[in-house]
């Protein structure tokens, strides 16, 4: 039996231990598929750094290999991916493959030669063999990872992170956060919880070189950010650590996304300067 197969109702991500049931089955899919390809499984993202939510969070896998996959060990990954994801949290599992050549020195936009997140189980389920031909190419957001995974990833198998992954250049790592906050004036009506802790864990960075999780970004923009924002970030924090559904005025929170890209722009401008 395929070890995703094994999959049974304690292995769900709903848990802690089913996050780590799923996290030692994800492991034992990579090391049967990849081989001697294998370089290392890395978890990052809330998983690690003490804020995962089910019901809010995603499963942040980096997979390291040694050189470019066939298709057909594409294919058999995919296949044991999407059987896990199906017994993980709300968003899923999140994963992307490089090869160990991109990861020291450190390559910007990075290039990945497969990745996966729930968004695409259609896709990969209507052709597989379409999406493995198109699913790689570059991401800046790797940028992102790479430096969560050096500050505060965890080695699940293979080489430790000092051993894989080189420095990430301060101006790429900004560049990957401000792909993803930068339309917030916009987006955060769609999406106000993720938006409204992102936004402060960039301004920390930019202030303070501290890379935080969404938690810990609501967390200090509550030490930081004007009264007027308090009750905003007290929603999302605690819409993110219960898993439950809060309203937010939508007026506040394009003042609040208004305000945060104002000093993150004028921070961004004080660093050039320094």
């Amino acid at each position: 039996m395929n070890t995703a197969e094994q999959i049974n109702e304690k292995s769900t991500g709903n848990t802690d231990a089913g996050m780590n049931a799923l996290t030692g089955l994800f492991v034992k899919c990579s090391r049967e598929i990849l081989k001697e390809n294998l370089m290392g499984v890395y978890l990052h993202g809330s998983a690690v750094m003490g804020c995962y939510q089910p019901k809010k969070s995603d499963l942040d896998f980096m997979v390291v290999v040694k050189e470019n996959m066939t298709d057909a060990d594409k294919r058999a990954f995919m296949d044991s991916v999407i059987r896990l994801d199906a017994a993980g949290p709300a968003k899923g599992i999140e994963m992307s493959i490089v090869i160990r050549n991109v990861c020291d020195p450190f390559v910007y936009p990075t290039p990945f030669i497969l990745h996966y997140s729930r968004m695409h189980t259609a896709w990969y389920r209507r052709d597989p063999e379409d999406y493995i031909w198109k699913m790689n190419g570059t991401d800046s957001d790797l940028a992102a990872h790479f430096s969560v995974i050096r500050g505060r990833g965890v080695c699940l198998y293979g080489l430790p992170i000092a051993e894989v992954f080189g420095e990430v250049p301060e101006e790429d790592y900004l560049d990957a956060m401000w792909d993803d906050i930068g339309g917030a004036e916009e987006e955060i009506t769609e999406n106000p919880m993720y938006l409204i802790l992102n936004l402060p864990r960039v301004l920390a960075w930019l202030k303070e070189k501290k890379i935080l999780s969404k938690k810990e970004g609501g967390e200090w923009g509550l030490g930081s950010l004007p009264e007027a924002y308090h009750p905003l970030l007290r929603s999302a924090l605690k819409e993110y650590a219960e898993g439950i559904n809060e309203q937010y005025d939508p007026e506040t929170a394009k003042r609040y996304a208004a305000y945060m890209l104002e000093q993150i722009r004028a921070e961004k401008e004080q660093n050039k300067g320094d």
